[in-house]
């Protein structure tokens, strides 16, 4: 049985906007408290993926991992084109991730 929650896809980047960490989680805030400390071992840490920039909200941890996997298998561009449908500017968004 599946809980009604909040989960996220969520876009991590480094400080100048080049790398892009795509990932999926139930708790955003400390999700993104995680990478910004680099707790996180592993890719986004080794490419200082500490800033989000996107994130979508699903009731379903489910549909949240499905939406993960068809991002991922996308070309950067397209990863690119879906950040600034919402975020044009890439403007950081950790402390937006911290009210919800």
């Amino acid at each position: 049985m599946q809980h009604y929650q909040n989960h996220f896809v969520y876009f991590m980047t480094n400080k100048n906007r080049t790398v892009l960490y795509v990932g999926v989680t139930s708790s955003i805030s400390e999700r993104v408290y995680k990478h910004f400390h680099g707790l996180i071992p592993g890719f986004s840490a080794k490419y200082n993926c500490r800033y989000l920039i996107y994130f979508e909200q699903y009731n379903y941890i489910i549909d949240a991992i499905k939406r993960e996997k068809q991002i991922k298998g996308w070309r950067r561009e397209k990863k690119l084109a879906l950040i600034t449908s919402t975020n044009p500017n890439f403007k950081f968004l950790n402390a937006d991730a911290q009210g919800l």
